[in-house]
């Protein structure tokens, strides 16, 4: 069985070699994305495909003819072309879940990191504000307690934020990511409200939970967080119009994908402060431009530049999930992340 292998990788390849002829190439070996040729010249005689970020076009399947399986090590295979798999009985394999655990922590972060200002506060300490001089004191001289006064411009006042404690947070999406969101903001003692269309109220049963619709949501939660896939039902849900219905103490988080929102109605709403803040890991145009307002005007945004899944767990789970798919497509078994 040979194997070309281009994907993302955390080093530990041993299962995949106990399966075959392991050829390593391309993004795996920390070089840019191949092009169509050089697939086709690597992949040619080989049987199983493994890639993350290549595109496996219908010209990569047509001239490798004895591949037999493809796998991409993402939660969703956008870039290969399955229509032409599938016309020639090649199974596409994925990984969904993957990065769940990442993306949902990423997104607590950013909840906490909104709350309660820790970025804004933490570049103040670095740009030397709220500090002192440092003198040699010893014994009763050195003060060991600082309390700030109340005035506007402590740090007390500054950066005073919320709790996420008795707070209600509004889930959109609560697939495997919105899930685990949920489990972790329970844990702080957060109220939930799940919209998904796709989800019933049986699913959603608990105390503490409760499924609603996507406006009662926008109106009535403290926090708001998006875990969805870009499709035509979902592309620039959350408008001009969603946003209005916010609590100007709400704050809007967003580690999904940025295509769901409406940028500039977010970049007003934040401008305007008709929200409290937001945080966002995703933009309409990646890399986020240097002179965005998120960077060079707005104060009430917290940002990170797309690294929701960037863990190191993440590619040991991708291997192994790969892994064992591909010994179950060998003993002819039922496949666990096959793309249909």
């Amino acid at each position: 069985m040979k194997i070309l292998f281009t994907a993302e990788h955390d080093g530990h390849l041993h299962e995949l070699e106990a399966i075959g002829d392991l050829k390593i190439e391309g993004w795996a070996k920390g070089l840019p994305k191949l092009l169509e040729s050089e697939l086709i010249a690597l992949g040619h005689d080989c049987d199983i495909l493994i890639t993350s970020y290549d595109d496996i076009t219908a010209n990569v399947i047509e001239n490798c003819p004895n591949l037999k399986l493809i796998a991409c090590t993402r939660a969703n295979p956008v870039n290969i072309d399955v229509a032409a798999a599938q016309a020639k009985q090649i199974p596409v394999i994925y990984t969904p879940g993957r990065n769940s655990d990442a993306t949902a922590e990423l997104t607590i972060a950013h909840l906490l990191n909104s709350a309660r200002h820790i970025p804004q506060a933490y570049r103040a300490l670095k740009q030397k504000k709220f500090t002192q001089q440092h003198t040699q004191q010893s014994g009763a001289g050195k003060q060991k307690d600082c309390i700030w006064d109340v005035t506007a411009d402590s740090p007390y006042e500054v950066f005073k934020g919320v709790e996420l404690h008795n707070k209600r947070l509004g889930i959109i999406g609560y697939g495997s990511i919105g899930r685990r969101v949920g489990k972790i903001a329970r844990a702080f003692g957060m109220e939930l409200a799940i919209y998904d269309p796709y989800v019933s109220e049986i699913e959603v049963n608990e105390p503490g939970v409760i499924k609603v619709t996507l406006d009662e949501l926008m109106r009535s939660s403290d926090f708001i967080t998006i875990h969805l896939k870009v499709s035509p039902a979902t592309e620039n849900l959350i408008n001009a119009d969603k946003l209005a219905l916010m609590k100007p103490t709400a704050y809007l988080i967003n580690t999904s994908r940025a295509a769901v929102l409406d940028e500039q109605a977010v970049i007003e709403a934040l401008r305007e402060k008709r929200i409290a803040g937001a945080g966002f890991d995703v933009f309409a145009n990646e890399p986020i431009y240097a002179d965005h307002p998120y960077i060079s005007e707005l104060d009430n945004v917290v940002i990170t530049p797309h690294i929701a899944g960037a863990t190191r767990e993440v590619l040991t789970n991708h291997t192994q999930m790969i892994a064992a798919e591909i010994q179950r497509f060998i003993n002819h078994e039922p496949l666990l992340y096959q793309f249909k």
